[in-house]
Formats: C-alpha cells, sequence, structure tokens
C-alpha cells in the first residue's frame, strides 16, 4: 500500500507504466470523492497530454489522443458497457482507466486475456489517499 498526497501522484503513474509498459487496463476502486478522476489527471500529465481531464460520469468514455482513455460505469455499469460494445475499445493500445469497475468486469477482462491493474483508493487524510495496488 503506498500512502501519496497529489505532488506524489507521478510515483504512482511510474509504477502503471512501469507495470503496464505496453498499456491495459487499470480498473480504480474507491468512495465518491476518493480521487478516481484526480489520479486519472496526473495520468495524463504524466503521458505528456495536455488536454483537460473531467470525469465522463454522463458520457461513459472521454478519449485523450490514442494514449489514454477514461470510462466511468457508476451510472451505466458493467451490462450496459457490454451491451454497448465498450469492450471492443479496450483492445486500442493504450491506458484505460476504468472508474467503479467490479468484480464482473474483472473477471471479463481476465478471460480476454486483457493486461489489468487494479487500483483501490481510500481516503488515509485530507491531505493524503491511499493505494492499493493489485494485478488482476
Amino acid at each position: 500500500m503506498m500512502q501519496l498526497n497529489l505532488m506524489d501522484l507521478p510515483k504512482l503513474c511510474k509504477r502503471i507504466v512501469t507495470e503496464l509498459p505496453h498499456g491495459g487496463v487499470v480498473v480504480l476502486q474507491g468512495d465518491l470523492a476518493s480521487g478516481k478522476t484526480t489520479l486519472t489527471q496526473a495520468f495524463a500529465r504524466y503521458l505528456g497530454l495536455d488536454e483537460s481531464v473531467t470525469s465522463p460520469t454522463f458520457s461513459l468514455q472521454q478519449c485523450y489522443g490514442e494514449k489514454l482513455y477514461h470510462y466511468d460505469l457508476y451510472n451505466y455499469g458493467f451490462e450496459k458497457f457490454l451491451s454497448l460494445g465498450m469492450m471492443e475499445e479496450l483492445e486500442r493500445g493504450g491506458y484505460h482507466l476504468i472508474e467503479w469497475g467490479d468484480e464482473t468486469l474483472i473477471g471479463w477482462l481476465k478471460r480476454c486475456g486483457i493486461e489489468t491493474m487494479i487500483l483501490k483508493i481510500t481516503k488515509c487524510d485530507e491531505q493524503s489517499r491511499c493505494y492499493e495496488v493489485q494485478r488482476a
């Protein structure tokens, strides 16, 4: 487990790129306001993207160039994600950060052979978050 503040997020971004050097899926799990979108913003900066990263809560997916894809399953759930054909999007090169991914999604990713990292985020205190990194 890593306890990091906003200034330390590049360390976590480096770990993601080191463990998934050719891209893959990062499932972001955590309560509301735990920092899932904040991490995605830091990751975009780490990748050298200048675009403004916002939560895809109502759009399901945001694309940032051909390097970063950001999804939010909170309003839709995995079944809707699947029915819209979004699993095919995960075959694109780059990094796919998925907020609110659950065990059903993780099971599908495993069966499809997609490189996957699970990142559980909890609030440690007002200034930092705790990050638990697992491989699926």
